[in-house]
């Protein structure tokens, strides 16, 4: 089995990328697997999850994720975003005793050898207003199948705009740092790219990971682009102060 994981913060058009991947029927089926928040549901889904109480083992777990995940090629991947990683890797570690002082060892031992793709995005502060944006109205994501009404009007608040410009900001320099530590050299794609010309971006990580579009298959844009005039004045807004 071979793997990649798809490394971003918030509201880097993960989901996009996502899907364009996806739609290639060759590179998995890249999920946020393994967030924390979402394990309960998908071991519920797969029939691993204790009637009792929900609870679940890792074994099983990691097994049943990389059996959804898989494409019948062979390939592995998965979504992880920064505050995810330790969650992984701490889970891995008992179970790949060896391997224990290696973050990049653990995940090749789960999963196989194992690639990265780096999101990251230029504009910090467009990013941070269309994460405070889905943050107060609950819209993450929008296709041309199903569309989100939102929970509540979204305000600008300077404050927290702020305050989420640093956090990605951490959590970019964390993703940088931890490549550094394991000798990693990930393939960087760029958000601006990519939401500019999605099908050659998405044909750049497909030759990057050694894998070839089948004949008769179109890489397809699945997710709607949410940011609109309101997400502009905000970012204004922001720069003005």
């Amino acid at each position: 089995m071979r793997s990649y994981l798809i490394c971003a913060t918030p509201r880097t058009g993960s989901s996009l990328l996502c899907g364009l991947l996806d739609s290639a029927g060759v590179a998995g089926h890249p999920e946020s697997w393994f967030r924390q928040q979402g394990e309960g549901e998908w071991a519920a889904r797969w029939g691993i999850a204790s009637p009792a109480d929900g609870s679940f083992g890792y074994a099983d777990y990691f097994r049943a994720a990389i059996a959804a995940g898989r494409t019948a090629n062979g390939v592995f991947a998965a979504r992880i975003m920064w505050g995810t990683m330790d969650e992984v890797t701490a889970h891995l570690a008992p179970l790949y005793p060896d391997q224990a002082g290696s973050a990049a060892g653990l995940l090749s031992a789960a999963f196989g050898p194992t690639r990265f793709v780096y999101l990251r995005r230029g504009d910090v502060v467009a990013q941070a207003v269309s994460l405070l944006r889905a943050e107060q109205t609950g819209v993450w994501t929008e296709t041309a199948r199903e569309r989100q009404e939102p929970e509540a009007a979204p305000r600008f608040d300077f404050g927290e705009v702020r305050d989420l410009v640093r956090q990605i900001e951490e959590h970019n320099s964390a993703w940088e740092n931890w490549f550094a530590a394991e000798g990693i050299r990930p393939y960087l794609v760029r958000y601006e790219e990519l939401d500019a010309d999605p099908v050659s971006i998405t044909r750049g990580v497909l030759g990057y990971l050694g894998l070839t579009l089948p004949a008769g298959r179109e890489i397809t844009v699945r997710h709607k682009r949410l940011a609109d005039e309101l997400n502009a004045q905000w970012i204004e807004e922001y720069r003005r102060r």
